[in-house]
């Protein structure tokens, strides 16, 4: 059973003990990400969180970081998103305390050192090629810019190489003591816990203070016909991703729309995937994503197919798509579905990581959000949740959802001619 505390200094703390692991994972978790810059701005969040593995004045680089936590064998990295950024350290539970430690020096006394800046600079640079070479994970960032515009949610997280090259060291400072705050974070402690966590928490994150927090940039999220994005790159294989709006996070639809999702391609027996790979032969991976932001959010199919027989399968997703806003969903694939969520959730909480996540993700959002629909859940309210959908939900929110005006598609592959895509685009 999990427990909610807050410090003396605003921080909340939320301590989750786990029956049966000799591991500990600490996660903060601080409510900003790229959503919360401004253009000038787009990819600080990103490259500050390089920056706190970088050296603070008790230990002054890289390796003095990672040193003290390889020398016990901890897991530790940190990831950025658009509406929160967390930091990690996964250890066996005697060493806890030595977490403690490196986690919030680095969080409350790194340097940020002139030098390291600038070197990292070519190290993010490096990121986003990286990422902007593989089309399989560029075309959610080319997806999320069709729908999103000129914005900060349509912006890559990374931000641009421009931007990169040109930050400056009171850039980071400011954006660290605007957005990294006791009242902005929310501290995880999940596994095998120490005794009295709160006072040993409190010890080593008392010097986190109140920041000046800004919040982010409502959603410019105007439904004006179907969009269609192309980039165009001379590859071997198109890849698309074809979706539509859908709900934000902590919605009343919340349950329906991850069995939804699941129903047309979250397995290997979802329609999707049956039709794409298994009787088409046209896609070795098909996926279908629903990302929830806490004002907005989206649903789309993801796939990598022929360049000649691209059009061929975004018409098989369109008439899955429709399939569901006339037909029921039939009981056995319903039960189906519903099982594969039910024994998925727990297998992906087995370990104290993926706990501390869940957790933490939920909390921030819902701070984030002006009026959360719910509190906190456990992974029994979420299962109860899955539990309680039914056929006719489905088919409700699928004739909310698959309409042509929703309609986004976005393309990586050899085209420069839209007209055949936008002739596709209908339901």
């Amino acid at each position: 059973m999990y427990q909610e505390h807050k410090l003396a200094n605003g921080l909340k703390l939320i301590t989750v003990p786990m029956a049966g692991t000799e591991t500990t994972t600490l996660l903060v978790m601080f409510a900003t990400g790229s959503r919360f810059e401004s253009r000038e701005q787009n990819g600080l969040s990103h490259f500050l969180e390089h920056m706190f593995f970088k050296g603070t004045t008790k230990r002054p680089d890289t390796m003095s970081i990672s040193s003290a936590l390889d020398n016990v064998g901890a897991e530790f990295n940190a990831f950025t998103s658009k509406e929160y950024t967390g930091y990690w350290i996964k250890t066996a539970g005697e060493h806890t305390e030595l977490a403690l430690d490196v986690l919030s020096d680095m969080l409350i006394n790194s340097k940020f050192d002139e030098n390291e800046i600038n070197r990292e600079k070519g190290v993010i640079t490096e990121e986003i090629n990286m990422y902007q070479d593989n089309p399989m994970w560029y075309i959610e960032e080319i997806f999320e810019a069709l729908i999103y515009g000129d914005t900060p949610a349509g912006w890559d997280t990374a931000g641009t190489k421009e931007n990169v090259a040109g930050f400056t060291r009171e850039q980071f400072i400011t954006y660290w003591q605007q957005q990294y705050g006791s009242d902005s974070a929310t501290l995880i402690l999940a596994g095998k816990l120490p005794e009295n966590p709160e006072a040993l928490i409190g010890r080593y994150f008392d010097g986190l203070n109140k920041s000046t927090y800004k919040k982010q940039l409502p959603t410019v999220d105007t439904f004006n016909g179907p969009k269609l994005k192309i980039h165009f790159k001379d590859t071997d294989q198109a890849h698309l991703s074809l979706g539509v709006r859908s709900v934000p996070y902590a919605s009343a639809d919340e349950s329906t729309i991850k069995v939804l999702s699941v129903i047309l391609g979250g397995s290997m027996s979802s329609r999707l995937f049956t039709q794409l790979r298994e009787r088409n032969g046209l896609a070795y991976y098909v996926r279908c994503n629903q990302e929830s932001y806490t004002d907005t959010g989206y649903m789309t199919t993801q796939a990598g197919v022929p360049t000649d027989k691209i059009e061929q399968a975004i018409k098989i997703i369109l008439a899955e798509y429709s399939k569901l806003t006339t037909e029921l969903v039939p009981d056995e694939e319903l039960t189906r579905v519903k099982n594969l969520l039910k024994g998925k959730t727990p297998l992906s909480l087995e370990s104290s990581d993926e706990v501390a996540e869940f957790y933490a993700r939920q909390a921030v959002l819902l701070f984030e959000q002006e009026n959360p629909r719910r509190g906190i859940i456990k992974p029994d309210e979420l299962l109860k949740g899955i539990d309680g959908v039914r056929a006719e939900d489905i088919q409700a929110l699928a004739k909310k959802l698959f309409r042509p005006e929703n309609l986004n598609l976005a393309v990586i592959g050899p085209y420069k001619d839209s007209a055949p895509f936008e002739a596709l685009l209908k339901l």
